[in-house]
């Protein structure tokens, strides 16, 4: 599975990186090359981002604050699996594994 990994916060990408090799993912260049999306939703045009990522049929695991509720549902109801910041590499995991 080839993984498109859109967070600002390098600390956390290298977190997910380490997920996504470990469950046997490649990491995607880009949207185009890309099975999932792993999106930040608090990144400036991130809503856009997911409605775009789900009409090319990739799946969006999206991730937050749990404190930006409002948005983590947004996010569901734009077609993405959302989830706290706190539960990401748990659900990336398993998505990976499913994958398999």
């Amino acid at each position: 599975m080839k993984v498109l990994l859109a967070t600002r916060d390098l600390i956390f990408r290298a977190k997910l990186g380490a997920v996504v090799r470990a469950g046997g993912g490649d990491m995607a260049p880009d949207e185009k090359s890309s099975d999932l999306a792993v999106v930040d939703v608090e990144a400036p045009g991130a809503l856009e981002r997911i409605r775009g990522l789900v009409l090319q049929d990739v799946a969006v695991l999206a991730f937050g604050p749990h404190v930006r509720a409002e948005l983590l549902r947004a996010a569901r109801e734009a077609g993405a699996t959302a989830v706290p910041n706190s539960q990401v590499e748990q659900k990336l995991r398993q998505l990976l594994a499913t994958s398999t």
